[in-house]
């Protein structure tokens, strides 16, 4: 598993390393540049490394932001890959306070891709293109990029492309850029931006078909949720990255698809209600 910010008093911690004393293969990839909490990790590595953990200590120049957990087990006979996506940290503390979204899977095209993941980040394999999940700094800005585009392309006036995106922040150039190019050509563009927001929304010829919001409520809202129409054939992703160059050029990030019909659906509904307020 990937671990960003584990807090104090971990209980993912005290599991991982009753996990390795029950002789199970552990392995952790504890990034030790996460920003306030260079000196807790390093106290978790050093626990963790007395148990019998394997532990990677992230990777040059790259902070491994991702938040993926694989759990591989032996079922009658058979292995069996339990994969966990997230938005947010494994940490006590942060999900008391913040709102994410986190999916369970034994997909197995979701559990090739996060195999392949692990592979590439401990340095087992060379870097290759998954086939359902997208990372940063290798091909997430492009896969978003090309979608934006493909929402231009299938734009006409009486079917209008639709773009739906909920994230911390948005400051990244180029993907600002093509939100714009997008809106001119009609596209329908609703974005849900906590933080920091360096797009202009309904700038006459410019942005006018971009509405920006940004929820303020009792919990810190966390999750980035991204869907495109694609001329009906839908497609929603959750992600771990914000639309900024730390995020999109400098970490490694993960972005993954919902294909789940029931999931879909309650994540299309949560989106839909937070472009619902009337009372700002």
């Amino acid at each position: 598993m990937t671990l960003y910010r584990t807090g104090r008093d971990s209980p993912i911690i005290d599991a991982l390393k009753r996990a390795a004393n029950n002789g199970k293969q552990v392995t952790c990839f504890v990034e030790l540049k996460a920003r306030f909490d260079e000196e807790r990790n390093i106290a978790w590595v050093e626990q963790l490394e007395k148990a019998h953990v394997t532990v990677i200590y992230g990777i040059a120049n790259y902070k491994v932001h991702a938040k993926i957990l694989m759990i591989m087990r032996r079922e009658n006979g058979f292995i069996r890959r339990y994969v966990y996506l997230s938005t947010g940290n494994f940490n006590p503390k942060t999900a008391l306070l913040y709102s994410d979204l986190g999916l369970f899977t034994t997909n197995t095209e979701i559990a090739n891709d996060a195999t392949q993941f692990f592979n590439i980040v401990s340095g087992y394999s060379a870097i290759q293109t998954m086939n359902h999940i997208s990372m940063a700094p290798v091909n997430l800005k492009s896969n978003l990029l090309a979608m934006i585009q493909r929402e231009i392309d299938s734009t006409t006036p009486d079917n209008p492309g639709f773009i739906m995106a909920k994230m911390n922040s948005l400051s990244h150039e180029e993907i600002i850029t093509a939100l714009y190019r997008a809106s001119q050509a009609g596209v329908k563009i609703l974005l849900n931006v906590r933080g920091i927001c360096m797009l202009v929304p309904g700038i006459p010829g410019v942005s006018e078909n971009i509405k920006v919001v940004s929820i303020v409520d009792r919990y810190l809202e966390h999750s980035r949720i991204f869907y495109f129409h694609n001329a009906g054939s839908e497609e929603l992703y959750l992600s771990s990255a914000d639309w900024m160059p730390r995020n999109l050029d400098r970490r490694i990030e993960l972005m993954f698809p919902i294909t789940d019909r029931k999931i879909f659906n309650e994540i299309i509904s949560i989106l839909n209600i937070y472009f619902s307020d009337n009372t700002h």
